[in-house]
């Protein structure tokens, strides 16, 4: 038995609602925590969400099962987007989430395997997602597994040199079982990506390193359907996703900040973001 909300893939209004409810669980707990990554947790939120209740092959009550499909929170300090998903797919209980950042709390700042069910690894020290993603994806070639892995990078963390001799050893290898997301928000913890280390053009990089190459709206939920569906019909090479996203989707005031990249709302900007997020949904 697969996830329970698995025969809606292809509905868009459900998976934008669930989009919604992701962002709102997102801000409620960081919130309350006083801290952690909003922007970057917002932005990606579309993707994330299209990947858990429709695309991924996954079983909550049994999150080690061989044959699901991996996903890889590169970035790891949007853990929140994360445990919003997880939870609200049926991992653990949606309460949990209250705790979020708290002493003795599964949900830390960044993902822990060790602590929480659904985290495929640990993540946080940015630009080495790929590379595990690389190792899982092998592994499961070698086992004869039909299973995928999808990894999230940030568009900042993509300055990092590791993250391009993963793309290389990907192209190598032919991990076709393998989609990377770029969460292209523009935006990074000290300020706009082209003014700290230009990484245009994205696209041309990736074909250089040879990988087959999406560009997509990343708040669409049709392009982000459309756009795992390509993946899938790809061999022989590996494929990137250049997901054009917005820091802090979802929230006006928050939208395009970079202040925001690693500041929690008060209760203020809570109150008047949710108010946001319920007019959106009608």
């Amino acid at each position: 038995m697969q996830h329970q909300i698995i025969r809606r893939e292809r509905d868009v209004s459900f998976l934008e609602k669930q989009a919604r409810l992701v962002r709102v669980e997102i801000l409620k707990m960081l919130s309350l925590a006083g801290s952690g990554h909003t922007g970057g947790s917002l932005s990606a939120a579309d993707i994330v969400t299209v990947l858990y209740f429709s695309k991924m092959r996954h079983r909550p009550h049994e999150p080690m099962w061989k044959e699901r499909d991996r996903f890889i929170l590169s970035k790891g300090h949007a853990a929140p987007l994360l445990y919003a998903v997880l939870a609200m797919t049926g991992y653990f209980d949606i309460s949990v989430l209250k705790t979020l950042r708290k002493l003795g709390s599964p949900l830390q700042g960044h993902p822990c395997s060790r602590l929480l069910p659904g985290v495929e690894i640990s993540t946080g020290s940015l630009g080495q997602g790929l590379s595990v993603s690389n190792g899982i994806a092998l592994g499961l070639k070698l086992d004869n597994l039909s299973s995928r892995v999808y990894c999230l990078l940030g568009d900042g963390e993509i300055q990092e040199g590791q993250v391009w001799e993963a793309a290389m050893t990907a192209a190598h290898y032919r991990l076709d079982n393998l989609c990377a997301i770029i969460d292209l928000n523009g935006l990074q913890i000290d300020g706009p990506v082209s003014q700290v280390k230009a990484i245009e053009p994205v696209d041309s990089k990736w074909l250089a390193f040879g990988w087959h190459v999406i560009k997509i709206d990343g708040h669409n939920m049709a392009e982000i359907l459309n756009s795992l569906d390509e993946v899938e019909r790809v061999k022989e090479k590996p494929t990137v996703i250049i997901a054009h996203t917005i820091k802090g989707k979802g929230v006006s005031f928050f939208e395009g900040k970079v202040e925001y990249h690693g500041i929690a709302p008060t209760k203020e900007e809570l109150m008047k973001a949710l108010k946001e997020l319920s007019e959106e949904g009608g």
